[in-house]
């Protein structure tokens, strides 16, 4: 939280109280402790995913986020080499107070079902209403893990804004593709893969 803090001042802003807590501060919820809460079934009822401590409650979901999360998870299925897996909507444990569910993710192929995979090739965001916080919370939390390619399909604009490269909390590459044109994903052996077949 008290990183949060420091990088987020409107975060700060929104919770008016938090000032008259000094010299106390908020405890964030390590990653372990949510995972109790999870395992305890204290979300069942909620979309939630841990972010710095925080729990955020994750946006709904419209048709065409969810269209474009499947043809992407099935069009990464079927072309990553079989010591990858691709994951949708799966858990994604970037920190010891982050466990992010991206919509997509491709991750080494492990027989481990007893934690959930803290390595990622490719990380992909689909983004409307969450466009805002992809870009900056997500991108940071993402590129502080040294997950080496992370996207963020944004629907709003009709492209995919790609993020390589990461140095401390941020990407120092960045690059928009749009639909005709194709991204080459390095982590995943040059793999080309066309905007046109997973957005609309």
């Amino acid at each position: 939280m008290r990183d949060l803090v420091a990088c987020y001042p409107r975060f700060v802003s929104s919770l008016g109280w938090l000032a008259d807590l000094a010299p106390e501060r908020v405890r964030p919820l390590k990653r372990v402790e949510y995972e109790r809460l999870v395992s305890e079934g204290a979300f069942d009822d909620e979309r939630v995913e841990l972010l710095d401590g925080v729990i955020i409650e994750m946006s709904p979901q419209d048709p065409g986020h969810s269209g474009t999360v499947a043809r992407l998870a099935e069009l990464l299925t079927r072309v990553v080499s079989a010591d990858k897996q691709v994951r949708a909507h799966a858990p994604l444990a970037v920190s010891s107070e982050s466990l992010l569910e991206p919509d997509v993710a491709v991750v080494p192929r492990s027989d481990r079902e007893e934690v959930h995979p803290g390595v990622a090739f490719l990380l992909v965001e689909v983004s409307n209403s969450s466009l805002r916080k992809d870009r900056s919370l997500k991108s940071r939390a993402y590129a502080l893990a040294g997950v080496p390619e992370y996207w963020i399909v944004n629907l709003v604009e009709r492209q995919v804004e790609v993020r390589t490269r990461p140095i401390g909390g941020a990407y120092s590459v960045e690059r928009v593709a749009r639909l005709g044109e194709t991204i080459s994903v390095e982590p995943l052996g040059g793999l080309t893969i066309a905007v046109d077949d997973f957005l609309r």
